[in-house]
């Protein structure tokens, strides 16, 4: 990837032109108020500090004004003013090279000092700190400008998931999950408990499933959105090349994350499982409540580690870190925009599976009210259709969810250290300076 910034070069800022305060240039000489030299002739003697010449020109080349001003007339009135504060200084107040001042931000907008000047958005997104909004535009808009590529490779992935899922589910699980204890009234705690059990492995299975087919389209869709920042266009093919020497260590990572956040839950619920009896059971239910605060602290602060890992090629330990890094002190922003695109995305892909799963119970054998009290088994047509519509769920879901990620990782690197600068560069974006950033280690 020649044309990526150099993501791998953290805290970069501008260092070009010249810094506020800096000294100026020296008064001429030969200027009033300027420094005498020696073979200047003395000053007139009339009074002190004066620094006229001895030698004045002939009276006649002097003239009187031309339009004599009335002293018994009052002066003009000033024109009235025009919107904003005047016309900016070429190049901006005191910054370095880059539109306005520094890093495009300076005071100044075309036509006045009413704002700063709009950004460069070579991409899908404007090159400045990003808001909530526009965030969530930009994963939108990554996926319907790269419709191509970003459904290509989203439609892939979870075909691939789907139909192992439900290999699985009609060969396997279903002969070792019965669920009929958990809507007989008559079935004992063991039955109930082995149900849920039941219930909890086969779940458990799929979501192994589903998490191997994100983490692939995460890395695939990665590749794509960096891309679309710059509004460069990427081919799925390309975008694999890219991801596939991270793709392993980008499987450790999340397998590690996953293995401290279970960590955690165990040490929370361990003291009441020690204690045991009545009390035990309330000390390990307070236990798993803390314990699972400090997870989705934890999640939320190693949250940007997947895109530092894929765009910037570090190891398992410095995305983690560089993950670290970038939400301190914006921790609840993160959690915030992080939550609501996933419920935004949950929420459309329910929107679109729940009919295909009606449909699906519909389709079994005794109907749609056999399958709701549980009496039915899961069918291969149930199976198949609820499918597909978990399928089509999927082109939604994996966009936006790694859309967001990519966009906040970027996000927090300009207002942390003045990345838009290097992706104006690599875009081509006139008045950011000439210096090209460097290549990705490894592209």
């Amino acid at each position: 990837m020649k044309d990526t910034p150099g993501w791998a070069s953290p805290g970069s800022a501008p260092s070009d032109g010249q810094e506020p305060g800096a000294s100026h240039p020296a008064e001429p000489a030969d200027r009033p108020g300027g420094t005498q030299s020696a073979d200047q002739p003395a000053a007139h003697p009339e009074g002190p500090g004066t620094k006229w010449s001895t030698e004045q020109p002939p009276p006649a080349q002097w003239s009187a004004p031309t339009n004599p001003q009335n002293p018994a007339q009052p002066p003009a009135p000033p024109p009235p003013p025009v919107p904003g504060w005047g016309p900016r200084p070429p190049g901006g107040y005191g910054g370095p090279t880059g539109p306005g001042g520094y890093g495009g931000y300076g005071y100044g907008a075309p036509g006045g000092w009413g704002g700063p000047p709009p950004a460069a958005k070579p991409g899908v997104i404007p090159l400045r700190p990003l808001g909530v909004g526009e965030i969530l535009d930009g994963a939108v808009s990554t996926m319907r400008t790269h419709w191509r590529t970003v459904l290509g490779i989203s439609l892939a992935v979870a075909i691939v998931v789907e139909v192992i899922v439900v290999l699985l589910q009609g060969l396997v699980l279903n002969d070792m999950t019965g669920t009929t204890a958990l809507t007989d009234r008559s079935a004992t705690l063991d039955e109930q408990t082995r149900a849920m059990g039941d219930v909890m492995r086969n779940s458990g299975v799929v979501a192994l499933i589903a998490l191997i087919g994100t983490i692939v389209a995460t890395a695939l869709l990665t590749t794509v959105t960096s891309r679309a920042v710059l509004g460069r266009p990427v081919t799925t093919g390309e975008a694999w090349r890219d991801a596939r020497p991270q793709m392993l260590r980008l499987f450790g990572l999340i397998f590690f994350v996953a293995l401290i956040a279970a960590g955690v839950l165990v040490v929370g619920a361990l003291p009441g499982l020690l204690v045991g009896g009545g009390a035990g059971s309330a000390l390990s239910a307070l236990g798993l409540i803390g314990a699972l605060v400090g997870v989705v602290w934890l999640l939320v602060r190693f949250s940007l580690a997947s895109p530092a890992l894929m765009l910037e090629k570090q190891g398992i330990k410095k995305a983690l870190g560089r993950s670290a890094k970038l939400v301190r002190g914006s921790w609840w922003r993160v959690f915030g925009i992080q939550l609501l695109s996933l419920f935004i995305a949950n929420m459309v892909a329910m929107i679109v599976a729940v009919p295909f799963v009606l449909l699906g119970g519909i389709l079994s054998d005794g109907g749609l009210g056999a399958f709701a009290d549980g009496s039915s088994e899961l069918g291969w047509t149930y199976l198949i259709v609820s499918g597909v519509g978990s399928v089509i769920g999927s082109l939604i879901t994996f966009p936006i969810t790694a859309g967001v990620t990519v966009l906040l990782y970027i996000d927090q690197r300009i207002r942390r250290e003045a990345l838009d600068l290097d992706l104006a560069r690599a875009a081509g974006v006139q008045g950011y300076g000439n210096q090209a950033p460097g290549p990705l280690p490894g592209s």
